[in-house]
């Protein structure tokens, strides 16, 4: 079984910076593509940033030059930087992992439980 854990939301001020970690542990194999994903009160989840497993980023507009999303394979983790800090980022961020398990032999897609970040005007 896989797990993902993820640490580094909390409340901040507009304009501020939240870095968000997501560390993956069990039977894992390799890990591919991994992405954050936000959801708002009231609205659908939404893929904020994507890093694939050779570390080619993507990024949804509305987080384009404020967020940067990167990787370190050797602690299974995944991280986003998040600057300049809006009202409107408020929400639950949510890691994303396709990873291949060693036991059983598999590939699949693993979520995070979740991190709250407030952001203050």
């Amino acid at each position: 079984q896989v797990q993902l854990v993820e640490s580094g939301g909390g409340l901040v001020q507009a304009g501020g910076s939240l870095r968000l970690s997501c560390a993956a542990s069990g039977s894992i194999h390799s890990i591919n593509a991994m992405g954050w994903y936000r959801q708002a009160p009231g609205k659908q989840r939404e893929l904020i940033a994507h890093i694939s497993s050779g570390g080619t980023t993507n990024y949804a507009d509305s987080v384009k030059g404020r967020f940067t999303i990167s990787r370190a394979d050797a602690k299974n983790t995944v991280y986003l930087q998040m600057s300049s800090l809006k009202p409107e980022d408020t929400a639950v961020y949510y890691c994303n992992a396709n990873i291949r398990v060693s036991i059983p032999p598999l590939i699949g897609d693993y979520w995070g439980q979740g991190t709250q970040v407030t952001v203050s005007s």
